[in-house]
């Protein structure tokens, strides 16, 4: 498939979501439900998107220096740290096992 055409069907399916979404009626994203959903969907994207790139490379799972980076950034969460202090210990803790496993 040429790289052009895939281009192409993808700018054309995100304009097809996009316009899919401003048809919905208004009534519709008023329930409660479909507005609790709406609030935890970005959540769960963003975590199944954490999950995928931690612990996986290419097509098995691993468990390496990002799975340390991520627990140490869970860690500094818990302890109700600003965002800053969370990614640098994240980036501090996996550049330290990478160090050390070589």
């Amino acid at each position: 498939m040429n790289v052009w055409i895939a281009i192409g069907v993808t700018a054309v399916g995100c304009y097809a979501v996009k316009l899919a979404g401003l048809l919905v009626p208004a009534g519709a994203l008023e329930r409660p439900l479909v507005r609790r959903l709406a609030a935890l969907l970005p959540v769960a994207l963003l975590a199944a998107l954490t999950a995928q790139q931690t612990f996986t490379d290419g097509h098995a799972l691993v468990l390496d220096a990002r799975a340390a980076g991520l627990g140490a950034a869970a860690v500094a969460l818990l302890l109700r740290a600003p965002f800053l202090v969370v990614v640098a210990a994240a980036v501090v803790v996996t550049a330290g096992v990478r160090a050390l496993t070589g």
